[in-house]
Parts: C-alpha cells; sequence; structure tokens
C-alpha cells in the first residue's frame, strides 16, 4: 500500500484515524500495532511472517541482554548482542543477496548456490536495521528493556516509517511508544508536513520521472550529450523529491499520531561538499552506520590505516545496503573515494576556492553519482557516462533533447528552486498574519492538486521500495 493512492488516502488512513482517536489512550498501540500489520500484510502476505519473527527474536534477545547484564553477566549479554546482530543480518543477507551471490558465482563459472528466485520483503533493510540497533542500545545503556510486545511490536511495524524509513532508534522513540501527547496543533502541523511530502512526490518527482524513464530507454547511439545530463539530473530530482517526500509524508503521519520522527533531510543540493551533502542526504541511515559501524571500528580515533579501513568498509556496506547489484557497491566506493580526498586534503581547497565553487563541484559529483546508482547493467552505465563526457563523437546536442528541455524546463527550474530553503526562509520572514493565510492557502491548493492527480494518475511506487 503506497501513501500517494487513493487506498490509502481516503481508506485506511482516514479509518485508521478515525480508530486511533475514539479508543482509549491506552488501547491506542494495539490500533497501531493492528493497522501497521494490515498495511505490511496488504502489500507483502504470507511474507508479514518474517517481520514477525523479527520481532519476537529482538524482543527476547533484549529482555536477556537486561537480565545478563543485571546479573553482571557481560559475556552472556554480549552473546545474546551477537546472536541477535548474527539473526538479524542472516535474514537480510539470505532475502535480499543469495540470489544475487548465486548468479554472480555462476557467472564467474562457479555454480555452487542455486538461484533460488527469492522475493525481496518490501522493507526489509529499514526493520532489520531499526530492530538490530535496539539490542545493541539495550546492552550499551542507552535504552531500557520493553518489556510489554505489543509496545515493541508497534516500534518495529509503525507503518508511517515501515516501509522506507526513516530509520528510527528504539533509543529515539521508546519513550513515545509508552507515552506520548496528542493535540489539535500538532495533528494539523502533521497533515501540512504530509501535504508538502505528498505534493513532492505527486507534482514534482513524478513528472522529471517521465523525462528520466525516456532518457533511460534511449540506445546510447541516438543520446546527445545535453541530453544525457538532461536525463540524469530529471533522476538527480526524481529521487530526491520521492525519498525526502516520503520522510515528510512518514513525519507528517507519525505527528498525526503524537510521534516525532527525526529529520531525514535537509536540502542535501545546497551542499558545498560532498561531506557536508552526506550530513544532509537520508540523514538516518549515515547516522546508523556511524553509531553501529564506523565509531565501533575505531572510527576517526586511530591509525590512518585503520580509519582508511573504517570508512571504507562503512561506504561498502552502505552501496551494497541499497540493493543487491554491483552498481550499488561501485556507488558506495564511488564515495568513499571521494569523502577520503576531502578529509586528506580537498576540504581545505574548497575552503579557499569558495562557496560557489564548492556548490558546483559538489553538484556535478552528486549527479555522475546518481547516474552510477541509476543504472544497473554496468555496459549501459559505461555507454551512459561515455556520452555525458562527449566520447566517441557525440553530438553537443540534438532536436530531441530541444524538445524535451522546453517541455520540463519549467518544472525542472521548479525542482531546483524546492530543492533550496529560499521558499521556506520567505515564508518565515513573514509575519504571523500573513504564514496563517498563506499557508491555509497553500495547505488548500496542495489538498486539491494532489486529489486532482491521485485520481488521474496511475501506480507509481516509491523508489526506496525496493532497497
Amino acid at each position: 500500500m503506497v501513501f500517494s493512492t487513493p487506498l490509502f488516502l481516503f481508506c485506511f488512513l482516514t479509518g485508521t484515524l478515525f480508530i486511533y482517536y475514539i479508543v482509549p489512550r491506552r488501547a491506542r498501540n494495539a490500533v497501531l500495532l493492528c493497522t501497521s500489520l494490515l498495511f505490511y500484510y496488504w502489500g507483502e502476505q504470507s511474507y508479514t511472517v518474517i517481520m514477525l519473527l523479527s520481532t519476537a527474536i529482538d524482543y527476547t534477545h533484549g529482555l536477556l541482554v537486561e537480565r545478563c547484564k543485571a546479573n553482571g553477566n557481560d559475556r552472556g549479554a554480549r552473546m545474546a548482542v551477537a546472536s541477535s546482530v548474527i539473526f538479524n543480518l542472516a535474514l537480510l543477507l539470505f532475502f535480499k543477496y543469495w540470489d544475487f551471490l548465486a548468479r554472480s558465482l555462476i557467472d564467474a563459472g562457479l555454480p555452487v548456490l542455486p538461484v533460488l528466485g527469492i522475493h525481496l520483503p518490501i522493507g526489509i533493510s529499514f526493520y532489520t536495521f531499526q530492530t538490530m540497533s535496539y539490542t545493541i542500545d539495550v546492552y550499551r545503556g542507552d535504552a531500557k528493556a520493553q518489556k510489554n510486545i505489543l509496545n515493541f511490536g508497534t516500534f518495529v511495524t509503525l507503518f508511517p516509517q515501515l516501509i522506507a524509513g526513516p530509520i528510527v532508534k528504539y533509543k529515539d522513540l521508546g519513550g513515545q511508544i509508552d507515552a506520548r501527547s496528542c493535540s489539535t496543533g500538532r495533528f494539523a502541523s502533521g497533515v501540512q508536513i504530509f501535504l508538502l511530502g505528498l505534493s513532492k512526490k505527486l507534482l514534482l518527482a513524478n513528472n522529471v520521472a517521465q523525462l528520466w524513464d525516456s532518457y533511460r530507454a534511449m540506445p546510447a547511439s541516438e543520446l546527445s550529450v545535453l541530453g544525457a545530463w538532461l536525463g540524469v539530473l530529471a533522476y538527480t530530482f526524481q529521487i530526491y523529491f520521492d525519498f525526502s517526500g516520503y520522510s515528510d509524508m512518514a513525519m507528517g503521519l507519525g505527528r498525526m499520531l503524537g510521534f516525532e520522527f527525526p529529520l531525514n533531510f535537509n536540502f542535501p543540493y545546497i551542499a558545498g561538499s560532498i561531506t557536508d551533502f552526506w550530513r544532509r542526504w537520508h540523514i538516518s541511515l549515515s547516522s546508523w552506520f556511524r553509531d553501529y559501524l564506523y565509531i565501533p571500528l575505531g572510527g576517526s580515533r586511530c591509525s590512518k590505516v585503520k580509519w582508511i579501513r573504517n570508512l571504507f568498509l562503512v561506504w561498502a556496506a552502505t552501496g551494497i545496503w541499497h540493493g543487491a547489484s554491483w552498481n550499488f557497491l561501485l556507488w558506495g566506493l564511488y564515495f568513499f573515494a571521494l569523502l577520503l580526498l576531502e578529509k586528506l586534503f580537498l576540504l581545505r581547497c574548497l575552503e579557499r576556492a569558495g562557496a560557489l565553487i564548492g556548490h558546483l563541484y559538489t553538484m556535478l559529483l552528486v549527479v555522475i553519482g546518481w547516474a552510477i546508482f541509476a543504472i544497473e547493467d554496468f555496459s549501459q552505465l559505461g555507454r551512459y557516462l561515455a556520452v555525458m563526457f562527449g566520447f566517441g563523437g557525440v553530438p553537443l546536442y540534438d532536436a530531441v533533447c530541444i524538445y524535451y528541455l522546453r517541455s520540463y524546463g519549467g518544472v525542472l527550474l521548479l525542482c531546483a528552486l524546492c530543492s533550496t530553503p529560499l521558499l521556506k526562509r520567505a515564508y518565515l520572514a513573514l509575519g504571523r498574519k500573513a504564514q496563517q493565510v498563506i499557508g491555509i492557502a497553500a495547505v488548500v491548493c496542495a489538498m486539491l492538486l494532489c486529489t486532482a492527480y491521485v485520481v488521474a494518475s496511475t501506480y507509481n511506487p516509491f523508489l526506496y521500495f525496493r532497497f
């Protein structure tokens, strides 16, 4: 079930909110657990059992870790944490990477694993990371073990962020699971944030997606340099407004239900370096790898060789986390190389060069990175990148790209504007009454436009559902 469909908006969400607010407060977690399981079952059916199994395993491991620590048995607590991590990683590796490894070995002439044709459960990368961090936090003393399995199940299955994040750590949400406050003001702000995200998805991401789909389907022989850049620029905006739109919708839904989720995007396309970009893009994933992989490995407080190793492992893991394909690993290592260069010397050069040069440098490399991310077939990727840089005698531009530039120029400029904080700053600079009037008008316009688009458009899932 996708947030941008009539079924979700007019049936599921309406029904959930109605039941949620008419039952007693003590019953609200039960309502959320049931509706979240229904939400997931609608798309995955029998695979819902996997999520329930993950919930049960980590719930019992959290209790075991806390009991061992209370008895002074640190070795037993560490073994329980290790058992939880192994189970979660085994689950993720089997469903997400088994067939990838099997096919890769067959291509290498080593048919030692059978290709099972395993279907990838939606959201498994997100909810396994959440449950895996829970036992680690209990061991570290950052969170107390949840005694109520219904409350823990609510944390794992919470439908606003179940499918595509943000990745919420239990230590940040556990207190809200046990008790939270709801108010009309918080609910209203949640509606505004949700509509902002829905507008990003329907009005911006979906429209530029058509441009990228057109260029991705073209043979390399029909591409021009300008056309190739126009296509990947469209994907650059598509993935940002698609994923940040989902995150906004998740935050808005959470606030309607009384939860506060962490910010997942902070205008990444205004970054002045790759380092700055990754402080702004998919913040919950970056912070997860920092807290549970980079720092435990030693972070930067070690020798330079070990620090480079730590950075390499984090970015290799970040790349392959996104999908079972070699291009994702290449994408992760691409950013590892860029970040390594920046940390060694390039950041100092960028600071001297000025903000404009730093921004142009960052966006050029980010756009190239999205080409690597979007095209899974290496031969197609190589041809596309070659066209982007004018290799092979390709024309600088052609009639097709001029047509697309005229057709999509307006929406691309709107995407560029909306990916900056200029509109937000202009709104905040207004007086209180002006903000209220414009806020109400924006909500009404967004609701009307999005409703019209939802009713008229075809099915279009979120990009990050497959990760």
